[in-house]
């Protein structure tokens, strides 16, 4: 399929429009909320799991490597971007997270993070989701934003494959956090709303990555390995974790390496 017209298009609508397609999947992954009031631990787990090896595919193959690729083509010694970028992207979500109040799936709301408030349980758990939208949003914001300085076929097609894989790991999101909230006693439709919210930032962290990577060129390998960073702190921190809870954590490891045996096929393929 040629894609070479979708070069002509601002970047930063290309972003906002595939920022605006993972958003969608993970409404769709809410919505099974109207046809289930529970979830099997099994089936949650291997979820988890794709989800997180999702994000660390991603996270090499259409940030690390192509900020790699671009630093060194720009006559800078090459781990150099990638390395500050990528720590300082694990830092930022670091940060957050000791910051912002939020509560881990599967947690009494004593466990919840950052700073106390008497909020209550369910949007702690929202914002445990929207936390770990916001480095996704970014990583495929900064890569359609990319195509304003190399505005390249097979560039495009990686940013593509990276908007659907972010959106494919968004499903299972979508529905880890609204199913949650039926069982809690939640109407279908409330249940539904908090769920897709949670993605909501995903937009609005992609337009201002791409509007970013273009009013700053030079920044584009940091603003890469930055999102990559951000992203494996969350793989790390928060979807692992919770991915291991229980005991068929078999699962949720072939789960994982499905996810990212996924993404790093998307991405090569398309890319």
């Amino acid at each position: 399929m040629n894609l070479d017209w979708l070069l002509e298009i601002n970047p930063v609508l290309l972003a906002l429009c595939a920022t605006l397609f993972t958003w969608f999947v993970t409404a769709l992954g809410s919505s099974m909320v109207f046809f289930f009031k529970t979830i099997n631990k099994k089936i949650l787990n291997s979820m988890l799991g794709f989800a997180a090896g999702v994000m660390i595919a991603a996270s090499f193959w259409s940030l690390l490597k192509p900020a790699i690729e671009m630093a060194e083509s720009n006559g800078t010694t090459p781990w150099v971007p990638a390395l500050i970028g990528f720590l300082s992207g694990g830092a930022f979500l670091f940060l957050v997270d000791k910051l912002l109040p939020h509560l881990h799936l599967g947690l009494s709301v004593d466990k919840a993070e950052g700073i106390k408030t008497t909020w209550q349980r369910s949007v702690l758990l929202v914002l445990a989701i929207t936390l770990h939208n916001i480095p996704e949003g970014l990583a495929v914001g900064v890569a359609f934003g990319a195509l304003a300085n190399n505005p390249d076929a097979g560039m495009l097609a990686g940013a593509i494959a990276l908007a659907i894989g972010i959106g494919l790991q968004n499903f299972p999101e979508g529905a880890a956090v609204s199913i949650p909230l039926r069982r809690e006693g939640f109407s279908r439709l409330k249940a539904f709303n908090y769920g897709q919210l949670s993605g909501i930032v995903e937009p609005i962290a992609g337009v201002a990555g791409a509007y970013l990577v273009l009013t700053m060129t030079p920044i584009l390998p940091y603003a890469l390995s930055f999102a990559a960073g951000a992203m494996i702190f969350v793989v790390v921190e928060e979807l692992i974790p919770e991915s291991q809870t229980g005991n068929e954590t078999d699962l949720s490891t072939i789960g994982a390496m499905l996810g990212f045996a996924t993404m790093m096929v998307l991405d090569v393929a398309l890319g």
